[in-house]
């Protein structure tokens, strides 16, 4: 384990168990808050999946706001346009319940709602002056830790870039992990999130950031992710597995909240902001390929995580065992039928060189990352990664 000079911020409350979601109504009394803004995948309410959490709001009288307008790879106008809805309801608190995507855009909701302006005023870091309207981050999926970040990221509609609002006011106040909420995930979308918490917590481990307590939350998330997703992905109804996955879920958001994540976001950004690709799938494309750009950042780290994995690394250099890691991240891409290229994602070739441009741009990724990429060598990882 890495020892160094840190600081750390982890102002969540969070609540973690099966039925837990019945406690939501007591816990937005306890943040003093009455009326809620219910930012919800739409997706949710389409399969009629919104119950289990409206339903004790009901039961307990509170007056809530429903608020189901969120895309996959959300705009910054559903911040602005859900602060507006919010403004006029005198909502006082929010509840984010899906994806990243839903949590995201109630993070920025609440922020908009006590400091005023556009969601575009807040991209970057350290612009946020005043903490938000009491949050509440109910994840349905185990995939991004955004019920424990401080980060919401949205697409730019006037500049088609991706970028993130980042600063300690998106801390949520509290998390709400239910197991049950995720046993309706269909299998891809139990993967594509899978792998993307892998993602986090990966990449996390190797960041230059990275120091003994995101080691920690890294590297349970990592086992808990290994040992359960392709229980998961065959058999949703798997409590068992969908309940650790949650929890490698949540540990690989506090990871990456600490020591930040790598390369694999970075190059994932412009497959989401210029081809609408869903986060999760892309980080889980690019992992295999940008793991294997960076074991000689940390030859050490990339070894142990082989045998996190299950590699029998006994007889092997430290170099040959970290080149096992990389194997298994294809295999389990193979396992849980995730497209092994960006060809089969139908990247256009001719858009490489452009999108290594916009990589190099999301600097704190960049500079977290073990191995310090230039242009030619982001351009040779997308054109690996798009022919296999």
């Amino acid at each position: 384990m890495t020892v160094s000079t840190f600081t750390i911020t982890q102002p969540t409350q969070i609540h973690f168990g099966q039925g837990i979601i019945n406690t939501l109504p007591a816990i937005i009394a306890d943040l003093g808050s009455s009326k809620p803004l219910v930012v919800m995948d739409p997706g949710l309410v389409q399969a009629n999946q919104d119950k289990p959490v409206t339903k004790p709001l009901t039961a307990a009288g509170i007056d809530f706001v429903l608020y189901d307008q969120v895309d996959p790879e959300p705009g910054l106008r559903l911040a602005d346009n859900g602060a507006e809805l919010a403004r006029k309801n005198s909502c006082d608190c929010v509840v984010g319940v899906g994806g990243g995507s839903a949590m995201d855009v109630a993070k920025a909701i609440s922020i908009l709602l006590t400091n005023g302006g556009k969601a575009v005023d807040y991209i970057g870091l350290g612009k946020i002056a005043k903490a938000g309207v009491p949050k509440i981050m109910v994840p349905t999926s185990s995939g991004t830790g955004a019920e424990v970040t401080f980060t919401a990221v949205f697409i730019n509609e006037e500049t088609g870039s991706k970028a993130g609002m980042n600063g300690d006011p998106l801390y949520p106040e509290a998390a709400v992990l239910d197991p049950s909420l995720t046993i309706s995930l269909p299998p891809h979308v139990t993967a594509a999130t899978g792998i993307d918490a892998m993602t986090h917590a990966l990449e996390a481990y190797t960041s230059v950031g990275a120091h003994t307590i995101s080691e920690m939350y890294s590297l349970e998330a990592i086992g808990l992710i290994v040992n359960n997703i392709r229980d998961a992905y065959a058999d949703g109804r798997n409590m068992e597995a969908r309940s650790n996955m949650l929890m490698g879920s949540l540990l690989g958001g506090k990871a990456l909240a600490i020591a930040g994540v790598g390369l694999v976001h970075a190059m994932a950004y412009p497959l989401g902001g210029m081809f609408g690709i869903s986060h999760g799938l892309a980080n889980a494309v690019l992992l295999p390929y940008v793991t294997e750009y960076n074991l000689i950042g940390d030859l050490k780290k990339h070894a142990l995580l082989a045998e996190l994995f299950g590699v029998n690394t006994e007889k092997l250099s430290v170099r040959d065992a970290a080149g096992e890691l990389v194997e298994e991240l294809h295999l389990l891409n193979s396992d849980l039928n995730i497209p092994a290229t960006l060809k089969e994602l139908d990247i256009p070739e001719d858009k490489i060189e452009e999108m290594a441009e916009i990589a190099l741009t999301v600097a704190r990724p960049v500079e977290n990352n073990p191995r310090q990429p230039n242009k030619e060598e982001v351009m040779a990882i997308y054109e690996y990664a798009m022919m296999g």
